[in-house]
């Protein structure tokens, strides 16, 4: 889970805890920012590391640390507070996030000053650089630990199979599943064998909606959450690093940018 000096970090680490109390799981809150000198550049292959002893926020670590002791303080989870010391902070993260069954990271808040020590970038690079699948969570609005509705958004490709492989899980404590499919063959009903592989995990009932246009595909897909009342959006990231700098799909940026109920996207 990616702890940082943000007031949202909070929301973030206790639904961390909650599902893994839920899971018999253990919560890794790492505190990774960068020195504010460089937490705007972008992020990728062939950046310089950061500068031995190089200053981090003192008070964005202060907050952090509160944050952390506030949420172990009155959760049963075993937590354990990890943090980088210097490090180039997406490379060490995505390390890291390597043995993780689910990473827990934030959506950027563009209006938050306090959270420019993060680096641009950051949460598609830890998507695409670690393979993992990761929980985003909004900036906002509140968050449902155990969702009850759930849009999984799927196309043939491994980024979705991974996507709905993690989300097993949800999808099967969730009371209404709805499924859109993004793009593919008119004459083929996809939606068939995916819902035959949901019925295989025992989740029966599954309520499908109209194929996204292919233009405006992203804002389609988060108005089709709107409708259905989803507090959950099930989908696969698309991209690929490149040095210093990292390209997305139009509806993964789109997502990104624009969510308001929390993504769980895997790359």
């Amino acid at each position: 889970m990616h702890l940082d000096g943000t007031p949202r970090a909070a929301a973030r680490l206790h639904l961390a805890l909650r599902l893994a109390l839920a899971w018999r799981a253990r919560v890794s809150a790492l505190f990774a920012v960068a020195p504010n000198h460089l937490a705007l550049l972008p992020v990728g292959p062939g950046l310089p590391p950061l500068p031995p002893g190089d200053p981090i926020d003192a008070e964005h670590r202060r907050r952090a640390m509160e944050t952390y002791q506030e949420a172990c303080a009155v959760s049963d989870a075993p937590c354990e507070w990890l943090e980088l010391t210097g490090e180039p902070v997406v490379e060490t993260f995505t390390r890291q996030a390597l043995l993780a069954d689910l990473v827990f990271l934030g959506q950027r808040d563009p209006d938050d000053a306090n959270g420019f020590d993060v680096p641009a970038g950051f949460v598609e690079s830890i998507v695409i650089g670690s393979g993992r699948p990761a929980l985003v969570v909004p900036f906002s609005g509140e968050l449902a630990s155990s969702p009850d509705i759930v849009l999984l958004a799927w196309k043939p490709t491994r980024e979705c199979a991974r996507a709905l492989a993690a989300a097993i899980a949800f999808l099967q404590g969730a009371r209404h599943v709805h499924l859109v499919e993004e793009e593919g063959d008119e004459s083929q009903p996809l939606s068939l064998k995916v819902r035959d592989y949901l019925y295989l995990h025992g989740i029966e009932r599954v309520h499908e909606h109209a194929r996204l246009p292919q233009d405006h595909a992203g804002e389609s897909l988060l108005s089709t959450a709107a409708d259905c009342g989803a507090d959950l959006l099930v989908m696969g990231c698309y991209g690929h690093s490149r040095a210093r700098e990292l390209l997305l799909g139009g509806v993964s940026r789109t997502v990104l940018d624009s969510m308001t109920l929390p993504v769980l996207m895997a790359h």
